[in-house]
């Protein structure tokens, strides 16, 4: 569809793979809603756009990947991508501002700074859909389950915790904070997985994710445990 107010992304994409796979393309713009239904009702299909090679009809754009040969994903797809995408930034942005600080990569400043950040972004996917985030949460987490407000108050702390261990402030509150959160949530993962086996998606990267329950939200509150505890050896404090 190509039409004064809108020009299907699909479209475009499906044009965009037959020209990237040899194909020589003729293509048909549908510029107006009448039109588009009755190319619609012609050929019995649903959607647009059609893709007809020799003759044949394909379908629509997912159609078109698998026919030639990739995978499409549904919003039922289970995948790691969110995770390696945000600790991948997590980790770069630490280099970053390591190279602006020190005008090098210091190894033991770059892992401190690597952990805060990636707490702070995976506090951020949360706090986009708090609603949504407390729901899956509620799942497996054993506080929360006692005590429904914590599966609000979870990102908030998250957060803080992550932002005060960036900047080396307040580190009374941002390690005793970590270490609590990250013991809970540690724990509950463990029994829900490996205990109980239950099969369930990870909160930790937000309420829509298809991120597995296991390894990744594990390993996100084993993180905030080490933080925790290799600040409090660092500054000599006491836990009150």
């Amino acid at each position: 569809m190509v039409m004064p107010g809108h020009i299907c992304p699909y479209g475009l994409k499906s044009l965009d793979l037959l020209k990237r796979n040899g194909f020589s393309v003729r293509d048909h713009h549908l510029t107006s809603k009448a039109e588009t239904e009755a190319f619609k009702a012609e050929h019995g299909v649903k959607t647009t756009p059609q893709t007809f090679i020799d003759g044949k009809r394909i379908g629509g754009h997912d159609d078109l990947v698998e026919f030639l040969g990739g995978t499409t994903a549904t919003k039922d797809t289970v995948t790691y991508q969110p995770v390696i995408a945000l600790f991948g930034m997590a980790a770069l942005m630490a280099l970053a501002v390591g190279w602006i600080a020190e005008g090098r990569i210091v190894p033991v400043p770059a892992i401190e700074r690597f952990i805060s950040t990636a707490m702070c972004l995976l506090a951020l996917q949360k706090l986009k859909d708090v609603e949504g985030f407390s729901t899956m949460f509620l799942n497996y987490d054993l506080l929360a389950q006692r005590w429904v407000p914590y599966a609000y108050i979870y990102a908030y702390a998250e957060a803080l915790a992550g932002l005060l261990m960036l900047a080396g402030i307040m580190m009374w509150l941002s390690i005793p904070l970590a270490l609590f959160i990250g013991t809970i949530g540690a724990v509950s993962v463990f029994k829900a997985v490996y205990i109980d086996k239950r099969e369930l998606k990870c909160a930790c990267v937000g309420g829509d994710s298809n991120v597995p329950l296991g390894f990744v939200s594990l390993t996100e509150n084993l993180m905030m445990i080490a933080m925790a505890v290799w600040m409090l050896s660092k500054t000599g404090m006491a836990m009150p």
